[in-house]
């Protein structure tokens, strides 16, 4: 298929052929002959610096050592192009960014529901599942509706959120104070930053005073 035709094309970069799609070639490294500027700062595969050539220079000097050349970083005046080797250059480029998305915690937000009339038991049920929710890492949205003439005792509503709070305790940290939306009052609590499974410290006993010297005894 000639290049350019259809939703794929490829390349051949250090005697390897290599496909594109089109996502791909807009993003694509410059490397090689790809290099347009007419000047460029050189970085051999040691780090040294090799001082500003032509790219058919760098280029000469790449090939001579059995490596390519790639463009580093593009926006730089005058660009860094790197003596090294292409494809091992996107095989550690590929790893780093998967191991920069593995320690990227997705933050989810789970709701727990109340209501004026809930009872004690609904109440702790729904409390233990934030509870859970909080030391697995999740946020928590606690909220409440208020349904026709119980507008008149949103106290009421407060009251339950609040108790909410104070009874999740240490495990998190209240992001969003209580607020009404409409007809729905609600808080945010976020997972606290201890460290997960780490225990607050106990407090020290109290320290015993000093025993008095012993008087002496009669000779």
């Amino acid at each position: 298929m000639p290049e350019g035709s259809g939703s794929r094309r490829s390349t051949t970069i250090g005697g390897c052929t290599i496909a594109l799609d089109k996502r791909s070639a807009k993003s694509f490294i410059r490397s090689n002959d790809r290099i347009r500027a007419r000047e460029i700062r050189v970085i051999d595969e040691n780090g040294e610096q090799l001082g500003i050539l032509a790219p058919f220079e760098a280029l000469k000097i790449a090939r001579e050592r059995g490596l390519d050349l790639v463009e580093v970083s593009p926006n730089a005046i005058p660009p860094v192009c790197r003596i090294q080797d292409y494809g091992r250059f996107l095989y550690e480029k590929e790893k780093s960014e998967r191991a920069a998305k593995k320690k990227q915690k997705i933050i989810v937000v789970k709701e727990v529901k109340f209501s004026v009339t809930v009872d004690e038991h609904d109440y702790q049920t729904k409390k233990n599942q934030a509870v859970k929710f909080l030391q697995g890492g999740d946020k928590v949205k606690a909220s409440l509706r208020f349904r026709g003439r119980q507008m008149a005792h949103r106290d009421l509503g407060y009251k339950i959120i609040n108790r909410f709070i104070q009874d999740v305790g240490e495990t998190g940290v209240v992001e969003f104070m209580p607020r009404m939306e409409g007809t729905i009052l609600h808080a945010i609590i976020a997972p606290s930053k201890r460290p997960e499974g780490q225990k607050p410290k106990p407090p020290a006993p109290p320290q015993q005073p000093p025993r008095p010297p012993a008087p002496p005894q009669a000779q």
